[in-house]
């Protein structure tokens, strides 16, 4: 089915039509100005006369008349015939007046004929005005052209614009809530092309708002815990308030303020990941030394033997890669938990290792998946979280990686790699 009442539909129709319309007319125009003049007709006379041998001039007037006057019809010219006296034989049409100078005076082409015949004789010949054309003929001719046109280039326009009206349907209906539409990209246009660009990003939407839908489901579930806890500590607390409640009831306040600020930066890096952070010299040694520091002693260190690492980049997204690091080996590890900067060709590398059961090689990938809890573990010992979610956004965000490796001798390591030159 043809759609056409679209506005592109008719802006290349009437675009090809005033086009072919503009043709006609300059066709039609040449046509008239440079069509067939006198010049043919006068060679065609002069052919006519030496073919025709006019007769002699001893023939009656009347078979000269009758002569000349078959001649003026055909060559649609008045002719007259006059004799070796210069009086007038024969005319066809309204004389032509003989005075010796109708070359001189009417010029190139003329208008006015003359043959002097061998025995004296003159003939003069007048081409008569072209009959006026119809005054519609332009226009019927233009008509004509513009309507054939418009017949084929009607389906032609359809053709061109069809691939046009089914991106824009498709379109309006991915608008409409359909984020799995994807419109047909076949080709190598530019339509093509643009189809091509709309469903990258379609497809890009779409694993955003799952990814965000994912993110409120496991972020609901996961503050249930702390809340619940909460609330019964705090009846506890206000039946019989002992200093157990209260450090409980502090703990659980913890636990919810620190996965909403995780919620809050991770909603911000994922909708503001192409703006630049802010970028400064960052002393990773420095960082990686204080963030160890917060934990009691013998829970985490930093390795001995390391230097000063700077790079480029921001320094509270660099903080909370490593405070994220060090949590995570304290938490699902074993201590003693190790912090290792170092410097590798161009890049900057931190390694935290601890000492616990590690990770299974098959899982040490979906660990970086915002709350992600292997199968077998309980809901009391909880899942990783967002930490090492954001870990792997702050390395991305800094042109950097991050991954989980086997540690040599039991227990997992975390290694970043960051540009040792900045973001």
């Amino acid at each position: 089915m043809i759609v056409v009442q679209r506005g592109l539909f008719w802006k290349i129709y009437l675009t090809l039509m005033a086009s072919l319309v503009a043709v006609a007319v300059l066709m039609g125009a040449l046509a008239s100005l440079f069509g067939e003049g006198g010049a043919p007709r006068w060679s065609a006379f002069r052919l006519q006369v030496d073919e025709r041998l006019v007769p002699e001039r001893d023939t009656p007037p009347g078979v000269v008349a009758a002569a000349m006057k078959e001649l003026g019809d055909e060559m649609d010219a008045d002719i007259s015939v006059y004799g070796a006296d210069k009086a007038l034989v024969a005319a066809q049409g309204p004389p032509v007046a003989l005075d010796g100078d109708e070359r001189r005076r009417f010029g190139p082409p003329p208008r006015i004929m003359r043959l002097d015949l061998a025995d004296g004789r003159t003939i003069l010949a007048r081409l008569r005005p072209p009959r006026p054309r119809p005054r519609f003929r332009l226009l019927s001719m233009v008509l004509l052209v513009a309507g054939g046109a418009a017949l084929a280039a009607f389906p032609l326009t359809a053709r061109l614009t069809r691939r046009l009206e089914r991106l824009r349907a498709g379109v309006e209906r991915w608008g409409g809530g359909e984020l799995a539409l994807r419109v047909d990209e076949a080709g190598g246009d530019e339509v093509a092309v643009v189809a091509r660009a709309f469903n990258a990003a379609a497809g890009r939407v779409e694993e955003l708002l799952a990814a965000q839908k994912a993110l409120l489901a496991n972020a609901s579930h996961e503050l249930r815990s702390p809340l619940a806890r909460l609330r019964m500590a705090i009846e506890l607390w206000l039946a019989k308030p002992t200093p157990d409640l209260a450090a409980e009831i502090r703990r659980n306040l913890a636990e919810s303020d620190e996965l909403v600020d995780e919620l809050l930066l991770a909603s911000r890096l994922d909708h503001d990941g192409a703006a630049r952070p802010p970028v400064g010299p960052v002393d990773l040694t420095a960082l990686a030394a204080e963030e160890a520091a917060r934990f009691e002693p013998g829970v985490a260190s930093l390795a001995e033997g390391c230097g000063a690492v700077e790079i480029r980049g921001d320094a509270t997204l660099l903080r909370r890669l490593i405070r994220n690091l060090l949590d995570n080996g304290a938490r699902h590890g074993r201590p003693p938990v190790v912090i290792a900067v170092s410097r590798s060709g161009e890049a900057a590398r931190i390694v935290v290792s601890d000492r616990g059961e590690g990770i299974a090689p098959a899982e040490r990938e979906r660990v970086f998946e915002p709350f992600y809890r292997p199968a077998g573990r309980s809901e009391s010992s909880g899942g990783w979280g967002l930490g090492l979610a954001l870990v792997r956004q702050i390395a991305e965000r800094h042109g950097g990686r991050a991954a989980c490796e086997a540690e040599p001798g039991g227990g997992s390591r975390f290694v970043v790699e960051l540009p040792a030159r900045g973001a």
